[in-house]
């Protein structure tokens, strides 16, 4: 059968490179062996959130006497709480299969592997075979493994398996402070679980500002959430209903599960890559700047390609692939600009939630030489002291030059990374952002304040 594109896995990257085509007149197959919508819909990114929520709901629940609300938390239904998450998850699938549907997209449900037939790529799945000028490896990410450290599931988990759990456990050992560590630590001791955080790196999201990392390790101990980093298992065993493991330094820790969030890996085994010619690199499939692999007119989007594992870069990815192969084929006169990981936007969302784009103080003076930067304290912004969060707003600028990163650390704060994207993207300096008035009360009137004082011109920052 014979297309103009098709795409291989119907996750982030390969859905928005599949409705992206469609919508340029493309006739396009879109082959998954499971859901459309992939992990971020189904094992990841929503049902994670949806989970989060919950968990802001229980404290809300158990701590509103601070706010004069008298209530107490009576139990955490957590089979409620995955109806309450699942019946998010439905909702958008269906909208997006409705989607797909309606750009006549053509949805093949099996096995796919990237073949050549008479020199070109194609997709076989079974006995049939997808043909197309053009090819788009989407298969995503899996969770990555640990020597010595077997997952069954049941006592020792996935970030997939821990969301269908049967019941919360009453202890966790969380190997790894990441992202995904963070989140699922944070959430786990909303609902009154007892966690420990064991993270081999210096400090919990290592990627993030050193700062941002030391106000969330701050809040986690206050919330009672055990850290022991810089330090890596050593061994892992399983102790009747529970699991039991050692930590280089000695350490003995033991819990009712431990969860495995050592990073996710590439999800390029046994579908042809290597086989058919594409250059892979640790797992990852190599590519050039238009995001086009060793094999021609085959490219690869999202977390295939290394890089930030974000959802939202695939589906960047994922549209920038489609407007490409339009620019190709002469149904777009315009060549599309390829997103750089430096300007997208990064969350955690945790309690407290994490956020930044652009670049960390180091790496701008890596860049540039020097820098300027700025911190305002949450503590004078009027919002936050009502949803009583405490962190900062942090800015990092060229030397009378525009902002280059912005870093964040406080509840919700994640909901302003989208005006921190817009200041970092079009190289705002700190005057121009200053000049516009930011609403009151909101959080956005940090980043405003954080300008203002950044500019010369400090108005609510002690002197």
């Amino acid at each position: 059968m014979d297309f103009d594109l098709v795409v291989l896995g119907a996750g982030s990257g390969g859905y928005a490179c599949a409705l992206r085509a469609a919508q340029l007149g493309m006739n396009v197959a879109m082959v998954e062996r499971d859901l459309v919508g992939g992990t971020c819909l189904h094992r990841g990114c929503i049902p994670t959130k949806a989970l989060l929520h919950a968990a802001e709901v229980a404290d809300a629940a158990r701590d509103g006497g601070q706010f004069g609300v008298h209530a107490t938390l009576d139990k955490v239904d957590l089979a409620g709480v995955q109806s309450y998450s699942d019946g998010v998850v439905a909702k958008l699938y269906k909208g997006l299969t409705g989607l797909v549907r309606a750009r006549g997209i053509t949805v093949v449900t099996g096995e796919g592997r990237l073949v050549l037939d008479d020199g070109r790529a194609a997709v076989a799945v079974g006995d049939d075979l997808y043909r197309a000028p053009y090819v788009v490896l989407g298969s995503g990410s899996v969770p990555r493994s640990l020597p010595g450290v077997a997952v069954d599931g049941e006592v020792v988990l996935t970030s997939d398996t821990a969301l269908r759990l049967g019941q919360l456990p009453g202890s966790a050992i969380v190997l790894g402070g990441g992202v995904i560590g963070c989140e699922f630590a944070s959430a786990w001791r909303s609902f009154g679980v007892e966690v420990t955080i064991v993270e081999a790196l210096p400090r919990l999201v290592a990627a993030e500002e050193p700062a941002s990392s030391a106000a969330l390790e701050r809040a986690f101990r206050k919330r009672g959430i055990s850290l022991a980093t810089g330090v890596a298992l050593t061994s892992c065993t399983r102790t009747g209903a529970g699991v039991a493991v050692e930590l280089a330094d000695g350490r003995q820790l033991s819990a009712d599960v431990l969860l495995v969030a050592v990073g996710r890996g590439p999800a390029s085994s046994g579908l042809g890559y290597a086989e058919a010619g594409v250059t892979l690199d640790r797992g990852f499939v190599s590519v050039d700047g238009r995001l086009e692999t060793s094999l021609p007119g085959v490219f690869a989007v999202g977390d295939l390609v290394q890089g930030l594992q974000l959802a939202h870069r695939g589906f960047a990815h994922g549209m920038f692939v489609a407007e490409e192969v339009a620019y190709r084929t002469g149904r777009s006169e315009t060549a599309p600009v390829l997103p750089v990981d430096r300007d997208i936007p990064r969350v955690t969302y945790s309690d407290p939630e994490v956020a930044s784009v652009g670049l960390t103080e180091e790496a701008a003076r890596a860049e540039f030489g020097d820098v300027e930067t700025l911190t305002y304290d949450l503590g004078g912004n009027g919002r936050s002291q009502i949803l009583r969060t405490s962190g900062f707003v942090k800015l990092v600028r060229r030397p009378d030059g525009p902002v280059v990163g912005v870093h964040m650390v406080g509840a919700r704060v994640g909901e302003l990374i989208g005006e921190a994207q817009l200041i970092t993207g079009w190289d705002a300096y700190p005057a121009e952002v200053a000049a516009m008035p930011h609403a009151h009360p909101t959080q956005h009137e940090a980043l405003g304040e954080a300008h203002l004082a950044l500019a010369g011109r400090p108005l609510h920052v002690h002197g």
